[in-house]
């Protein structure tokens, strides 16, 4: 087979310096080079000419060159491109194609742009995209979330990297970036919102994260940073703290023919803190503006643990006992407890002087109905808020041939933060692995990967805060019931009721003796005007002796406590493993490119789950549930007279719990004098329950969480015995629960949209969409009595059975001022249609719909973003960006909150108050070492701010960085 050589140099066509890094490849194979540090290169091919020969480098405008034979002396000059327009994206079609003609919105960032943004990390700038919220949990771990249903942990956006489902099996979301991808190794990222089903398969009903890394064949040699700064908010223990954040790669190829890459990341830090003490119980009276532990007996706080409802009691629950008690001969009270038989001597003194049974003084006087609570813990007493990040990555290329690449790819993390979910989770030392084999080329793609979760030592906060109050003190012991917390409290409120009334009393009977009924009246009154102290002497009563954080006594009880697997304690055991194999192939050797470009592919997944019991359900033997899964798809496009371009796909999953799902899309864009772009698009979209919605049985703080399927109904006996939703029981009206079929969620979404470069200075993207979701999955708190005072709580998701339509638009501008300053923003609008809700009016999105169904849309309306900067002024090197960030003020809902906060009237008061930051860095290149130099901060206006309820404060960050590029230009 004949060899064909070239060779020549890649150079800056306004200063004629040579480019490093350079790619020159041959179109439709693999085989390809970079250039070295002076621009040089060589290229050896088997490939036939005439080929054409494809330029290109990261800023600059590539060039399509044809070959006819050996070329020795090859010169070519790359223009540089300040402005967006040319990228290549896949995520839209899976092919490659022009952002520009791309049948739907895309959002990208390349290497510049991460290079350039201000954020202390690429993670962290995806906020900057159009439409994009950031949902933060901890400095290490963020969701990312388009189009609305806002979630700490979101799993209706796919995050993948080199095509792998970055999410965390057992928990069925991407744990931000903490085990990800480095961003020395990051070469794109493409962000699809909507739904992108049809192509990739369940979940991504809102959106696609798609992250590509470098190519040792393409990005060679040695890049590494160093990052430090401080981090600073005003709710932390210590308000500024110092991060630092290293990281290192090393690329090498040989011959074009065998190449590989190693990196290596770590981060270390103080996490932002979670500090809201507002009381979410409402009850007593109080709502979450004026609720506290001083004013209200049941108080439960967002972000403290131990007091939650599930551990709160009434004090009318101990009538019954003292009922008892007051039957008993004075002799034995004594010996039972000296104060116990002085307040039963005091109720029968009473009750003989004024002829009021005695049952109606302990019910009416000294036990009331009264909603009371255990004292619990705030977050920093039970959470070590050390964070950090170790992330480890290599892989090796071997082109067996100018078409065929094969690749072995492993990526391991390990990291430590903080997640708000239906509890908030300590995650420490948490593991993830995942591993891949691959088989690629131009135009079709084999893999196969797994991914192996490790939990580590996470525990559940709110968990460990309840067995803390009763590794010290049991909340009720049948048993020792006066050495239990919440009859001591009771008795000891019933003791100070007795006196205050037995003294008002004698009073007001001293004053008008021929008045009881007034006198009586009198006393009641003084009761209840001393009700606050009475609780707050009965509180202290029940926790004299409490043991107090940093004790030896409390750390020796956290740490049991944390150590023994939950339901017994606060640890939870997640070895879940996903296994994932799929292809695609372009059937262009079958079929005629002409008539249309068609592309077929499918995938096999199992989810492997195994938590030892402790998140997910057993099986008789012991074993957990495996969840299998297959999908297939078909694309077929067509461009006609280089304007239209039409494009259609089908696919079809199937879940062996669930019928199967198929997945049209159809899109057009129409492209006018090779600059304007109109495009339509219909997708669809759907989401598997997660294995959480599916196989989860969890006791939390809040309620029993279990999965949506018949088997967890069957094993509550929540049909055999009445259980009545939340929503009913609160409103004195309930409502026996039926339960549907459990099914898949689907999404279909309309999507118009304009794209344009205009002069090659004003680049402007517009869109609008309307989806409609059905069969919406959401949580649904279910009570089921159990006796006249006590009841089990569960939270389940079920499916709604109405339609939920959501509409909104986006627009995106840039603009290339003189001496390629630039200029930008993007405004975004996502809106739930209901009743008094429209786009433009005022009205914040609600969680709640008019029949009480929880939809938790948690998304603001409107948010925008501002942008100035210059990536090098005046060829000087020296470069800044300025980022202005505002988010509508929005309500909240999740699992983490107390039920009753859910509910439609008190979830309008969960508001995640408007954003408002301002990002800024100036960065210096220095060429004699190969360097940039980055000076910058997030938030330096310092308006702290959080995500959700129940996540922490974000305050500032201050950072310098130096980045090293062995082929930085």
């Amino acid at each position: 087979m004949a060899q064909t050589s070239l060779s020549g140099r890649v150079a800056d066509a306004g200063t004629k310096e040579g480019l490093a890094g350079a790619s020159i490849s041959i179109k439709g194979r693999v085989a390809g080079t970079i250039t070295d540090a002076r621009g040089n290169f060589t290229l050896n091919t088997n490939a036939s000419t005439p080929f054409t020969l494809l330029i290109s480098s990261v800023g600059y405008k590539s060039q399509e060159i044809t070959i006819q034979g050996n070329r020795d002396n090859l010169t070519v000059e790359l223009v540089e491109q300040p402005m967006l327009g040319q990228e290549v994206v896949v995520s839209a079609s899976r092919v490659e194609e022009s952002v520009m003609q791309s049948p739907v919105t895309v959002e990208k960032m390349d290497i510049r742009a991460i290079r350039n943004t201000p954020s202390a990390n690429f993670y962290d700038a995806l906020r900057n995209l159009k439409g994009v919220e950031l949902s933060t949990q901890s400095l290490t771990f963020s969701s990312v979330n388009t189009r609305g249903f806002t979630g700490n942990g979101n799993v209706r956006v796919v995050q993948m990297i080199d095509g792998m489902d970055n999410q965390a099996p057992g928990l069925n979301f991407s744990v931000g970036n903490i085990v990800g991808i480095s961003e020395l190794d990051l070469e794109s990222v493409e962000l699809l919102p909507g739904a992108a089903s049809a192509l990739y398969g369940p979940n991504a009903t809102n959106g696609l994260l798609l992250m590509t890394s470098k190519s040792p064949f393409l990005y060679q040699g040695l890049s590494a940073y160093a990052k430090t700064g401080i981090m600073s908010a005003s709710n932390r223990a210590n308000q500024n703290t110092p991060f630092y954040d290293v990281a290192i790669r090393y690329a090498k190829a040989f011959n074009n023919k065998v190449a590989f890459k190693i990196n290596a990341g770590y981060l270390t830090a103080q996490d932002w803190e979670a500090t809201d003490t507002r009381d979410m119980s409402f009850t007593n009276g109080n709502t979450l503006a004026n609720g506290t532990r001083q004013n209200n007996p049941n108080y439960n706080g967002v972000n403290i643990y131990g007091d939650e409802n599930p551990t709160s009691a009434n004090l009318l629950a101990f009538r019954q006992q003292f009922a008892g008690f007051l039957a008993l001969p004075a002799a034995q009270l004594q010996a039972i407890s000296p104060d116990l038989a002085r307040i039963v001597a005091g109720v029968n003194q009473i009750s003989a002087a004024t002829g009021l049974p005695a049952t109606q003084i302990v019910n009416n006087i000294l036990l009331p109905n009264a909603p009371i609570s255990r004292t619990g813990y705030a977050e920093r007493d039970l959470v070590d808020y050390r964070t950090g990040s170790l992330k480890l990555n290599g892989a090796l290329h071997y082109r067996i041939n100018d078409r065929i690449e094969a690749i072995a790819q492993g990526s391991w993390g390990n990291g430590t933060t903080v997640y708000t979910g239906n509890d908030r989770y300590y995650i420490d030392n948490f593991k993830m692995g995942q591993y891949k084999v691959e088989l690629r080329g131009p135009r079709f793609f084999v893999r196969a990967y797994t991914t192996q979760e490790r939990s580590g030592d996470a525990f559940a906060i709110g968990t460990l805060g309840l067995f803390m109050n009763e590794a010290w003190k049991p909340s009720l012991n049948q048993a020792n019931l006066l050495g239990s917390w919440y009859p001591q409290y009771a008795f000891t409120y019933a003791g100070g009721a007795l006196q205050t009334f037995s003294t008002a009393i004698q009073q007001a009977l001293a004053a008008n003796p021929t008045n009881p009924a007034a006198a009586y009246q009198t006393a009641l009154n003084a009761v209840n005007g001393a009700s606050g102290a009475l609780h707050t002497a009965a509180r202290n009563a029940a926790d004299q002796g409490r043991i107090q954080p940093g004790s030896e006594a409390f750390n020796q009880i956290a740490d049991q406590v944390k150590q023994r697997p939950i339901p017994n304690g606060a640890r939870f055991l997640d070895k879940t493993n996903l296994y994932h194999a799929e292809f695609m192939t372009n059937l262009s050797s079958f079929i005629d490119p002409k008539i249309a470009e068609v592309l077929i592919g499918g995938n096999y997944r199992v989810y492997d789950l195994n938590s030892e019991g402790t998140l997910f359900a057993q099986q008789p033997d012991g074993s957990e549930f495996n969840i299998s899964e297959y999908g297939a798809y078909i694309q077929a496009s067509k461009t006609i007279a280089d304007a239209l371009k039409l494009t259609g796909s089908l696919r079809y999953d199937k879940n062996e719990n669930f019928a199967g799902q198929f997945s049209p899309r159809l899109s057009a864009v129409y492209t006018i004098n090779k600059v304007h772009n109109i495009r339509a698009s219909y997708q669809t979209g759907f989401r598997i329950p997660t294995t959480q919605d599916q196989y989860i049985d969890l006791n939390t703080p809040q309620a029993r969480l279990i999965g949506g399927l018949p088997y967890f109904v069957d094993k509550y006996q929540l049909r055999t015995i009445p259980s009545y939703t939340l929503e009913s029981v609160n409103a004195g009206q309930p409502q026996q629960f039926t339960f549907p079929e459990f099914k898949p969620e689907r999404v279909l979404s309309f999507e118009v949209g304009y794209k344009g470069l205009i002069a090659n200075r004003f680049l402007l993207d517009v869109n609008y969409y309307n989806s409609t979701y059905r069969n919406l999955i959401s949580g649904q708190v279910i009570v089921q009595p159990t006796g006249a005072t006590t009841r089990n709580v569960y939270s389940l998701p079920t499916n709604y059975t109405k339609d939920v339509r959501t509409q909104g638009f986006g627009i995106g501008v840039d603009y290339l001022l003189p001496r390629n300053f630039t200029v930008g923003g993007n405004l975004s609008n996502n809106t739930l249609n209901t009743d008094g809700v429209t786009m433009f009016n005022k009205e914040k999105n609600r969680n709640v719909l008019d029949d009480g169904f929880m939809v938790g849309f948690n998304t603001p309306k409107y948010r925008y973003n501002l942008n100035f900067g210059n990536r090098n002024i005046s060829n000087s090197g020296w470069g800044f960006n300025i980022v202005y960030r505002h988010q509508d003020a929005f309500y909240w809902q999740s699992s983490f909150i107390a039920p009753a906060a859910r509910l439609a009237a008190n979830n309008q008061l969960m508001v995640v108050p408007a954003i408002n930051t301002l990002d800024a860095q100036v960065s210096k290149r220095i060429p004699s070492i190969r360097s940039i130099l980055k000076l910058g901060g997030s938030n330096i206006l310092k308006q702290e701010y959080t995500t959700g309820i129940g996540n922490p404060t974000v305050g500032s960050m201050y950072y310098i960085s130096l980045t090293f590029d062995e082929l930085l230009n």
